[in-house]
């Protein structure tokens, strides 16, 4: 039912609406009409104002005749940088861009695939069940749009996120959960050449606890990473502050928790021994979730990609998404492959078939009860 040649048209024109994180007004007036103009009830938000973003959340509701609950079909409308001025390139069955900029197929992928669905539905007079779309801004580094989603506007309890690599018919039911740690060594500066012994280094401080941690992989469900420690001093100083930035990521909502405190508890106990002091902030960025793969959802996704003639993959996530935030607040989601590759970089690329197959599994999710 799908129309493969304006899958790839509407993929190629969306990719060149610039929609940077926190510049995503354009793209999503865009939405808007589109979703109108198919028959959808549409409503915005002003969650752009709390984040700084000049854009908004995009909600639209379709009521359906066939029996089901209704489900939710999610998709964020923000790119990574380098994403403005984007001009896709079509060779040998692949879209790719001119080089110098990011593709935007994150996640413009699925927004292709739901906005075809919907249009083949609706051109077609083919029955389908209720279900609501919701387009966020600002996914990107921190998921700050669908934090700020009103979600008593949200009627469904289960839904579908179109934001991971690999083929259509990946299925990640469970994705960790990240805490960020911001740390603030504080020593005592002194002259290193003609008083050294008068200072406290909290370089040296910071070293003797990170020494002591465990960190990248801890187990299976648990990761742990330092980015940053950052210092700026003359050689003859001894230094005073030494900042730290780490991560702690879990499938595992306890697991998340103690490796957190591992972490704040080396830094403070070499504080403790070398007489410094620690300022420190956790920041809880998202939740883990798991979703049930004997349960409804999964169950019924995994029916309908079967029926295209793929074979479904149900995996555990690596990183944060929509869904994350969903499942905290009552709606029961897991991401989907849109089969974007090389996603966050100028190599980015994505293969026509899996636009067409992206929009055939909305398409069927939709109409079929």
């Amino acid at each position: 039912m799908i129309n493969k040649q304006r899958v790839l048209d509407t993929f190629l024109e969306l990719v060149q609406i610039d929609s940077e994180t926190l510049n995503e007004k354009n793209f999503a007036d865009r939405m808007v009409k589109e979703l109108e103009a198919l028959g959808g009830v549409v409503t915005t938000d002003e969650a752009g104002k709390a984040i700084g973003s000049n854009g908004y959340n995009v909600y639209a509701s379709f009521e359906g005749t066939i029996p089901g609950d209704s489900m939710l079909f999610s998709c964020h409308m923000d790119t990574v940088k380098p994403g403005n001025g984007i001009k896709p390139v079509v060779a040998d069955g692949v879209v790719r861009s001119e080089g110098d900029t990011i593709l935007a197929s994150d996640d413009k992928s699925g927004i292709t695939g739901i906005l075809e669905a919907i249009k083949a539905i609706k051109e077609n007079g083919v029955a389908h069940r209720s279900f609501e779309v919701i387009f966020t801004i600002a996914e990107e580094g921190g998921l700050r749009g669908a934090k700020n989603l009103d979600y008593s506007r949200i009627k469904s309890k289960k839904a579908v996120a179109l934001d991971s690599s690999g083929n259509v018919g990946k299925i990640i039911n469970q994705a960790p959960g990240q805490n960020k740690i911001y740390a603030t060594v504080v020593g005592k500066t002194a002259h290193a050449g003609l008083a050294p012994e008068e200072g406290i280094s909290a370089i040296q401080v910071a070293a003797h606890g990170i020494a002591k941690m465990n960190l990248l992989r801890i187990d299976a469900e648990t990761t742990c990473n330092i980015g940053t420690i950052e210092a700026k001093n003359a050689t003859n100083i001894v230094p005073g502050t030494c900042d730290i930035i780490a991560e702690v990521r879990s499938r595992d909502y306890d697991k998340l928790q103690a490796q957190t405190k591992h972490i704040v508890d080396s830094l403070q106990a070499a504080c403790d021994e070398f007489g410094a002091t620690l300022d420190c902030k956790v920041d809880t960025a998202y939740i883990s979730y798991n979703v049930n793969t004997e349960g409804e959802l999964v169950k019924y996704i995994c029916e309908n990609i079967k029926d295209m003639g793929l074979e479904p993959n149900i995996v555990p996530g690596g990183g944060g998404s929509d869904a994350n935030i969903m499942n905290r607040n009552g709606i029961e989601a897991v991401v989907l492959g849109t089969g974007m590759s090389k996603v966050h970089t100028t190599n980015e690329f994505i293969e026509v078939k899996q636009l067409e197959n992206t929009a055939e599994l909305c398409y069927r999710l939709m109409t079929k009860a």
